[in-house]
This record gives C-alpha cells, sequence and structure tokens, in this order.
C-alpha cells in the first residue's frame, strides 16, 4: 500500500455485534415510514388532493405484473448473491470493475425489460414531457443557448416540455448530440441512460480505493451493481445525471492534477444537467478533504474546470442564474402548485429508500456508530508508526467545517476522516437540503439517484456475515417494485 494511504479495518464490526438488533429496529421504522407514506398516500389520493401520484410516494401507477425480463433479473441478482459476492472480495480490481459494470447493466436492462422493449425502453423516453420532444426543433445549438431561458416559463406557444424546461440546457444537448451522430430515437436515447447510469458500480468504488478505502469500495460494489435505483436508471435521464455525477467525484479523488481538472470539467457539466447538483458541493468537498495528497493542487484544478463549463456556457448565452430563477417560477406553474408540502416532505424519504434500498438504514446506522466510537479505528500507514487520521488539522478544513456544523452527522464523521462515514453523511446533507427546499415534491426516486449511490457507501460498515442478506433484501426490493408498479420516467 503506498505511503500516506488510509486502511479501513470496518470500524463498526469490532465494536458493534454482526447480530444486532439496532439494524432491526431501523428497518422496522424503514417499514413503519413506507406502509405510512403508502397509506397516506392513498387516502390523499381517494379524497382528491392533488399528489398526482397514484402509487404515492412513487410516480407511478399499480400494475402488477411479469415480463420476459424477469426471468433475466431473477438470474443475475441470483449470480451476484452467490459466486459474485464471493469473487468480489479476492478479485484483482481491474476485472472486477469490468464484471462489475456489465452486471451492473444486466440488472438494469433486466429490470426494463420486465415491461417489455417497446414500455420499458424503446418508449420510454418520447412522451411529450420528455427532451426527446423537443430534440427535432433544436437546429441551431447556439440560438436554442441564446434563447432558452426565454421558452422557460410555461403557457406560451413555444414552451418547452416540462423535463427541458425543469433542467438547464445540458440535459437537451445530450440528446441533441446523440441524434446528430446517428443515434437519435427513443432505444437509443434509454440504451445510453442505461450504460452511462451503470457506470457508478466503477466510479464509487474507484472514488473509495482512491481515497484509501479499498477494501470498502469491495463490499460496496455488489450493492451497486443490484441497487434499487436501476429501476429509473433504465430508463430515464437521470440515470446520465447519476453517472455523470459519479465519474466527476471518481476523477477529483484520483491522484493527478489533470485528472482532477477532468473531473471538474464534469461536475461543471452538471451543473447544466441539473439545478439540484449545486448540492454536489458537499460531496465534492468531502472528497477533496478525504485525498491523502496534494489536496489544493486538486482542488484548484477541480475549480478551474468547472469554473471553464460555466464560462463557456455563459458566453454561448445561457446564464444558469437566470434559468433557475425561472425555473422556480415554471415549477409553481406546473403539478408542484397542488402537490402538498406537508406530505411530500416527509413521504419522500419513502421514495428515497425505495430507490437506495432497505440497507440504507441500517448502514447510516452503523456509519454514525462509527464515527461515534471509532475514531481511532481509521489509520494512516506509512513508514513509522500508525496515526489517527483524525489526529491533526486537514488543509481545507475550515470550509467544509463550515459547511456542516450543524449537521451531527456530517460533524461526526469529519472528525473520524473515513471515507465510508464521510460521503454518506455529505450525501446526507444533500438530500436533506433538497427535501426541505420544497422544490423536490415527489419523484425524487429518481431524482435523487445521484445521491443514493453515495449513501450505499456505508454499507462498508456492515459485518460481513450479514451483507449477503441483506444485499438479497435490495434486490427483492427493485423487483417488488418492477413487479408491482409501472413506474413512470
Amino acid at each position: 500500500m503506498r505511503p500516506g494511504a488510509t486502511l479501513s479495518r470496518s470500524p463498526v464490526s469490532d465494536r458493534v455485534p454482526a447480530r444486532d438488533g439496532g439494524d432491526l429496529v431501523v428497518l422496522g421504522v424503514e417499514a413503519a415510514l413506507l406502509a405510512t407514506a403508502v397509506v397516506i398516500g392513498a387516502v390523499l389520493n381517494h379524497r382528491g388532493v392533488d399528489l398526482h401520484a397514484e402509487a404515492a410516494p412513487l410516480y407511478a401507477t399499480w400494475r402488477p405484473h411479469l415480463g420476459w425480463g424477469t426471468p433475466v433479473a431473477l438470474l443475475v441478482a441470483a449470480a451476484v448473491l452467490g459466486p459474485g459476492l464471493r469473487w468480489a472480495r479476492a478479485a484483482r480490481w481491474g476485472p472486477l470493475l469490468f464484471a462489475g459494470y456489465l452486471a451492473a447493466v444486466a440488472w438494469t436492462l433486466a429490470l426494463a425489460l420486465v415491461d417489455g422493449w417497446s414500455a420499458g425502453l424503446a418508449r420510454r423516453l418520447t412522451p411529450q414531457a420528455e427532451y426527446l420532444h423537443e430534440v427535432p426543433r433544436v437546429t441551431d445549438v447556439g440560438r436554442m443557448l441564446v434563447g432558452f431561458t426565454d421558452r422557460i416559463l410555461d403557457f406560451q406557444p413555444d414552451s418547452w416540455s416540462t423535463h427541458t424546461a425543469g433542467h438547464p440546457p445540458g440535459a437537451l444537448l445530450l440528446f441533441v448530440g446523440l441524434d446528430r451522430i446517428g443515434l437519435g430515437g427513443g432505444t437509443a436515447a434509454a440504451l445510453a441512460c442505461v450504460l452511462v447510469g451503470a457506470t457508478v458500480a466503477v466510479s464509487v468504488p474507484v472514488t473509495l480505493r482512491a481515497l484509501g478505502a479499498g477494501e470498502a469500495g469491495r463490499a460496496v460494489l455488489p450493492f451497486l451493481v443490484l441497487l434499487p435505483g436501476a429501476v429509473w436508471v433504465g430508463a430515464s435521464a437521470d440515470g446520465v445525471f447519476t453517472g455523470v455525477v459519479a465519474a466527476g467525484l471518481a476523477l477529483l479523488a484520483v491522484r493527478g492534477p489533470a485528472i482532477a481538472l477532468a473531473g471538474g470539467l464534469l461536475l461543471g457539466f452538471a451543473l447544466y444537467l441539473s439545478y439540484g447538483f449545486v448540492l454536489v458541493a458537499p460531496l465534492a468537498l468531502a472528497v477533496l478533504a478525504l485525498r491523502p495528497a496534494r489536496r489544493r493542487g486538486a482542488m484548484f484544478a477541480g475549480a478551474a474546470g468547472v469554473a471553464a463549463v460555466v464560462v463557456v456556457f455563459t458566453v454561448a448565452g445561457f446564464q444558469w442564474w437566470r434559468g433557475y430563477d425561472l425555473v422556480v417560477e415554471r415549477y409553481y406553474q406546473g403539478w408542484a402548485a397542488n402537490r402538498p408540502y406537508g406530505y411530500w416532505v416527509w413521504a419522500n424519504l419513502a421514495a428515497l429508500l425505495l430507490a437506495a434500498g432497505p440497507v440504507a438504514g441500517p448502514a447510516l446506522r452503523r456509519a454514525l456508530l462509527a464515527a461515534r466510537a471509532g475514531r481511532g479505528a481509521v489509520t494512516r500507514v506509512g513508514s513509522g508508526p500508525s496515526v489517527p487520521l483524525a489526529s491533526g488539522p486537514e488543509p481545507g478544513g475550515s470550509a467544509v467545517r463550515g459547511l456542516v456544523r450543524h449537521h451531527r452527522l456530517v460533524a461526526l464523521a469529519w472528525r473520524a476522516r473515513e471515507p465510508t462515514m464521510l460521503l454518506p453523511a455529505a450525501a446526507a446533507l444533500a438530500v436533506a437540503a433538497a427535501d426541505l427546499s420544497g422544490m423536490s415534491k415527489a419523484e425524487v426516486e429518481r431524482i435523487w439517484l445521484p445521491f443514493a449511490v453515495w449513501l450505499l457507501v456505508a454499507v462498508a460498515h456492515l459485518p460481513a456475515p450479514a451483507r449477503r442478506w441483506w444485499l438479497a433484501g435490495q434486490a427483492l426490493t427493485a423487483l417488488a417494485v418492477n413487479h408491482l408498479l409501472f413506474t413512470v420516467s
């Protein structure tokens, strides 16, 4: 192991027994939250309250069904739960990441094909509200960027469709680009979402390994492969968004200023995929703070990459801040004006639970216990004796401490300086901010996917003997959602 790396010893498992009743208590709380959200959602729908979600808390319709993707999904789950889980512990990194990516693609495609080729993939991105509806109308990219904000508000002849208006132009540009290179239409767009979204099974473990937590990366990878949120990766544009954000953070973690610059470029472009990705900042700061060396150089390189993207879009004619102001107005021109904040502010968490899976709560609990009790369990490995990683100040610490001063979980994780604590805590902070903002009323099962995958980093704190059962629960969650409901992107 290189000098300056960190060694993760699964801090919680040394202090908390594998059979810990606390995990079952958290699982019970999750079940109660989900059941309450479903029951109250059904009551509100029956009373005519405008939830605009038949199967609240998910944006979906109740439709129990099977499809020819069903046996494929079962086979993929069995392969990952059986030999795949054992192989992940000892395989070489290159083959492991390649196999993990292929398995994630297979899992996502299989879930999509439960709905059939047409409904699950080919026509998923073709409705009027989607980006593909606008692709034929973009004949001049420069003119589109200059006039983009003029078409955000609704109730005018040339208003953008719902998804296009609700996002910066980067999302539309991706699908215009596919069309220009001969990959137009719903099938190519859906497959692009799957192929890019599945890269989180590579990006997240690579990030952890670069931050000195390679064993944690091995533990997390199977959970990223059998991600319940794959139901929405295949196929929605949020699958692409999730892959872009995860890749940007991974490049920010890897050594070398040129690579950090590339990471900054991707994260800068992410700001033009979704306005909500300003909330990726806590994750980016966490990655920079956890880098074993050259934090300052990586920070400047990453910031330069973000700034370069902002300058390019601004010079091209799109003003991000102006677009955001208009999107807030457009948001409340539609369903958001009627969707009750008092329901969605907590029911959103039930939807997130179905995307991240039931393991999220117990894993976060274990990470919190580790942050409280195991600061010295993560050590810096070098030529001398091991030193607790939290024993001294780190460059850039004041910025992160200022960000998380009033967030207990993040503050504890910050003091521990452990990737499997700090990254999930930063993701939880981003989710909390998005939830309280009132700009995420419903549909968060796909919108929050870029944060959900980082919450799952905490599964590294689960005792190894229990992981197979938790992973099976993840797979069953995805299968249940996909077979009981018809999800809408």
